[in-house]
């Protein structure tokens, strides 16, 4: 009876005598990490095509992009697969584009936009004219237009901001609306509302750092070139919602801004943003990939 407590403890030890070995012996059977498979998403698309400039549409422009880089991404990282979650002119809901990079076990997202200013209602005078008493009295006419002077790039990961600074998620996410069934497909989430908006960006992403630092490395790539820095944000994006692997959203320039709309429709402006896309996918990739 006095043996078998012996017997347990000279076992004890052994295993953790040992452990150290076997730990390193099984971590040297683990293949270095990776990345593998990105997943390319272009902005919109099909019905969902209200954002536009002077003359083009920001799906048609982010679609080119998209294609773009995939094209330079299999020309340059020969080990890398590329996934598109549209190759044409068609609607994808938004959580469709997650779920076709969580399918593909992607290692990277990266979906392709073109920012765009709100239109703003305002009242202007427009002369005088005089009431029933004959006293002159201004006249009023209302007029509606967009800042044509904003310009610069930003990249998005998915997050929490304040109530007064999700404009730019509701124009995002307003996508959502033109599925039947956006309700069961987000829990009931409602793209007009800010505070919905909010609770939505709670269900934080465990890739938010990895999120971080491949969009930090995007805007450093843009800023190279000379564009105005936007900076990296935070915002309740539900393209971005569930996210299994580092994932973010990039504004490519303004189509409100009669420049930048030229830029991003030119061969060489776009030829720009992708080589700032793929050298920051190399940067990553190079920080990340662990021998």
């Amino acid at each position: 009876m006095k043996i078998m407590p012996l017997r347990r403890v000279i076992s004890s030890l052994l295993i953790l005598f040992l452990h150290p070995f076997v730990s390193s012996a099984y971590s040297a059977k683990l293949p270095p990490y990776r990345i593998k498979t990105i997943v390319i998403d272009a902005g919109h698309g099909g019905k969902d095509g209200v954002n536009r400039g002077i003359y083009s549409k920001e799906k048609d422009v982010s679609l080119s992009v998209a294609l773009k880089l995939g094209q330079a991404i299999e020309s340059n990282l020969k080990d890398v697969r590329v996934i598109y979650t549209r190759s044409e002119d068609v609607f994808i809901p938004l959580y469709e584009r997650m779920n076709i990079a969580n399918r593909a076990k992607a290692d990277l997202f990266i979906s392709i936009h073109c920012n765009n200013m709100p239109v703003e209602t305002r009242r202007v005078q427009d002369g005088y004219t005089r009431n029933k008493k004959g006293q002159k009295v201004p006249v009023y006419r209302t007029i509606s237009a967009k800042s044509t002077s904003t310009h610069g790039v930003e990249t998005f990961v998915a997050g929490s901001k304040r109530l007064g600074e999700q404009d730019a998620a509701i124009r995002e996410n307003a996508a959502v609306l033109l599925e039947s069934d956006y309700k069961e497909n987000y829990d009931g989430f409602d793209p007009n509302d800010p505070e919905s908006a909010i609770l939505l960006s709670l269900i934080k992403s465990k890739y938010r750092d990895q999120s971080f630092k491949f969009a930090s490395l995007i805007q450093d790539e843009y800023i190279k070139t000379g564009r105005v820095d936007r900076g990296v944000q935070e915002q309740s994006l539900a393209v971005l919602r569930h996210a299994t692997m580092p994932a973010v959203l990039t504004e490519i320039g303004f189509l409100s801004n009669p420049e930048e709309e030229d830029y991003l429709n030119s061969e060489n402006g776009q030829t720009e943003v992708v080589n700032c896309l793929l050298n920051a996918i190399q940067g990553y990739k190079k920080q990340v990939e662990l021998e």
